[in-house]
C-alpha cells in the first residue's frame, strides 16, 4: 500500500487524542518529529539497545525506536511528561534527591520503566530492578544512585529538594562535568536544554553523508535516507590491544585498546541562518568526547547556505566512526617508576602521561584507527598512574595532577570502597552521584570495554551494546566517603576514576591486556 493511501494512525498520547499520517515511521519519531514530544530521547535509534526512549504502551514500557508506529494504533501512549503529576514529581525529586540523575538525557525513560515495575511490583527488591534496568544504559550515575531512588519512591520516604542550594550542587555538577550544568528535578524528566530537544519546527535536519558531507532533507527520515544510512552492527571479534609492549624484564606491562566515551547523547546542534549554533554540550560534559564536535560548524554553515534553521545530528554509528577515543596504549614499569611507554600519537597525552609519571620514557607511534583525544576522562595520566600501581603490587593515593584532587579505593568483599577529597565539597550529593559514576566507569574499562578495530583502521563495533559498558545486575556496590577539603572546589571524580581502575586492576591480577574479563559480581 502506498503511503498515501494508507489510513492515519490515531493514539492517545498523554492523555490526547492525535493523528498523524502513517509513513512507516517507528513510534519514537511520531512523538519527537511528529508531536514535538522531546522527553523520549533519541540515544541509539533504531538500535533498540539505550533505552532512552522509553514509553508506557497501555502501562507496559516499550523501547519506542524498534516499535512501529502503526503496530500501537488505538493504544495508549505515556511518556514521562504524561504520568500523574504526583507521580512525576515524586520521581523526579526521588532521582535530584540522591543524585541519580546528572545530564538527564536517559532518566525519562528509566522513569518510566521504573514506573512500570512500580504499578506491577510496587514492592519489587533491588536484584528485580536491576533485572529491569538490562533494558538501560546510563553512562553518568554507575547505578547504585538509580536504585536508591527507587528505595525513596518504594519506600514512600519524605523528600523534598526545595529547601537544598540547587545552585550550589550546579556549580558542584558543572565542576565535574566541565560544561554547565543544571540540577534540578526538572532535569531528571529530561528537560536539560539538550540541543535537538529545542530546535525549532520545520527546520532543516542535516546528517553525515559517509563521504565527508552532510546529507540534508525536510525531516530526519528524509536526511537518513538520503545518506544511505545502513543499521550499525556488533562484530564477532574481540577487541584487542593494536600496540605491542616495549620490550624490557618489566614488573608490570599493560596494554589497552580503543575505547568509546559512551556518552549517550549523540552529537546535536543547530542554527538560524546567521546565527550562533547550539551547544551540543547542553547539560553535560561528555567526558571531553564532544568538545570538538563537527556539528557546531556544520550546523552555521548548513544555515547560511540554505536560508533556514538548520538541525545537524550524529547517529550512534556516526559518532563511534567521528568521534574520539581514548588513545590505546603499551606500557611496562618496574617499582621504582622507570619504564616506557607506546601511546597513540594524539596531542597532549605525553604530556599527560609526565604529569604523574616522569620517569616513563614515552613514544608516540602511529596506529590506524578512529580519532583520539587527551581530553577524555584523564586520558593517558590515569592509565600512567594505573601502570606504577601495578608495578609496586601497591595502591596508594591518588593526586589528579590538574586539579589536585586526592581519592583512594579497594575492593573489599564484592564491594568498591572510595575515599575522595576533592576541595569544598559545595554539594555532596552531586559529588557523590559523579565519583559513583567514576567508579563505575574504571570498573567497566579494566574488565569490559573496548571496540574492536581492524589493522586498516576501521571501527566494526557499532551498536551501543558492544561497547562493553557494564550493567546496573554486572555492577557490585560503590561506597563512597567525601572528605572534607581545605580551598577551592575542584574536579574530584577524575582522581576516583583512576583510584578504581588501579584497585580493579590489582585486585584481578594485573592481568597485562584489557579489557581483562574480570567480574565484579
Amino acid at each position: 500500500m502506498a503511503t498515501g493511501s494508507r489510513p492515519p494512525i490515531r493514539l492517545d498520547v498523554d492523555g490526547r487524542a492525535v493523528e498523524v499520517p502513517d509513513r512507516g515511521q517507528s513510534l519514537l519519531a511520531v512523538l519527537r518529529e511528529d508531536l514535538q514530544v522531546t522527553s523520549p530521547k533519541d540515544g541509539c535509534s533504531p538500535q533498540g539497545q539505550c533505552g532512552c526512549c522509553t514509553v508506557l504502551v497501555d502501562g507496559q514500557p516499550r523501547v519506542s525506536c524498534v516499535t512501529p508506529a502503526r503496530r500501537v494504533a488505538g493504544r495508549s501512549i505515556t511518556t514521562v511528561d504524561g504520568l500523574h503529576p504526583d507521580r512525576q514529581q515524586r520521581w523526579a525529586q526521588a532521582f535530584t534527591a540522591t543524585g541519580g540523575s546528572q545530564c538527564g538525557f536517559c532518566t525519562p525513560g528509566i522513569v518510566c520503566r521504573l514506573e512500570g515495575l512500580a504499578q506491577r511490583s510496587p514492592d519489587a527488591d533491588r536484584p528485580a530492578v536491576e533485572q529491569a534496568l538490562l533494558a538501560h544504559l546510563c553512562r553518568c550515575t554507575g547505578w547504585r544512585t538509580i536504585l536508591d531512588a527507587w528505595d525513596v519512591v518504594r519506600d514512600g520516604s519524605p523528600v523534598d529538594v526545595t529547601d537544598r542550594d540547587l545552585e550550589a550542587a550546579s556549580r558542584r555538577a558543572e565542576i565535574e562535568g566541565g560544561t554547565p550544568q543544571r540540577v534540578h528535578p526538572e532535569v531528571a524528566l529530561g528537560r536539560g536544554g539538550f540541543a535537538d530537544d529545542t530546535a525549532p519546527a520545520g527546520a532543516l535536519v542535516a546528517v553525515p553523508d559517509g563521504a565527508g558531507g552532510w546529507a540534508v532533507g525536510e525531516t530526519l527520515a528524509e536526511a537518513r535516507a538520503a545518506a544511505g544510512k545502513i543499521q550499525g552492527r556488533r562484530t564477532t571479534v574481540d577487541p584487542h590491544p593494536p600496540i605491542e609492549a616495549p620490550p624490557g624484564d618489566w614488573a608490570a606491562v599493560l596494554r589497552t585498546t580503543w575505547v568509546e566515551p559512551a556518552y549517550l547523547e549523540p552529537d546535536a546542534a543547530w542554527c538560524e541562518p546567521g546565527g550562533t549554533p547550539t551547544s551540543p554540550l547542553a547539560n553535560g560534559g561528555a567526558f571531553g568526547g564532544k568538545l570538538d564536535s563537527p556539528v557546531v560548524a556544520a550546523a552555521r554553515a548548513l544555515a547560511d547556505q540554505h536560508g533556514r534553521p538548520v538541525r545537524v545530528l550524529l547517529n550512534r554509528e556516526d559518532t563511534v566512526r567521528l568521534g574520539p577515543k581514548r588513545p590505546p596504549l603499551s606500557g611496562g614499569a618496574l617499582a621504582d617508576g622507570t619504564g616506557a611507554v607506546r601511546v597513540a600519537r594524539t596531542p597532549g597525552i605525553a604530556a599527560a602521561i609526565a604529569a604523574v609519571a616522569p620517569d616513563l620514557t614515552v613514544e608516540e607511534v602511529d596506529v590506524a584507527g578512529p580519532p583520539t583525544s587527551s581530553a577524555l576522562r584523564a586520558a593517558g595520566w590515569a592509565e600512567a598512574t594505573v601502570l606504577l600501581a601495578g608495578a609496586r603490587r601497591a595502591l596508594t593515593p591518588i593526586v589528579d595532577p590538574t586539579t589536585g584532587a586526592r581519592a583512594e579505593a579497594e575492593i573489599v568483599d564484592g564491594t568498591v570502597r572510595v575515599q575522595v577529597q576533592a576541595g569544598d565539597v559545595v554539594d555532596e550529593t552531586v559529588l557523590r552521584s559523579y565519583c559513583t559514576g567514576a567508579a563505575h566507569m574504571a570498573l567497566s574499562w579494566v574488565s569490559s570495554e573496548g571496540l574492536a578495530v581492524d589493522d586498516d583502521g576501521t571501527v566494526h563495533d557499532l551498536t551501543i551494546r558492544s561497547f562493553g559498558i557494564l550493567r546496573a545486575t554486572e555492577t557490585p556496590p560503590i561506597e563512597i566517603e567525601v572528605l572534607p577539603g581545605d580551598g577551592p572546589p575542584v574536579r574530584g571524580s577524575d582522581a576516583v576514576f583512576a583510584a578504581v581502575a588501579a584497585a580493579a586492576w590489582l585486585h584481578g591480577g594485573c592481568i597485562p591486556d584489557w579489557p581483562t574479563g574480570q567480574r565484579w559480581r
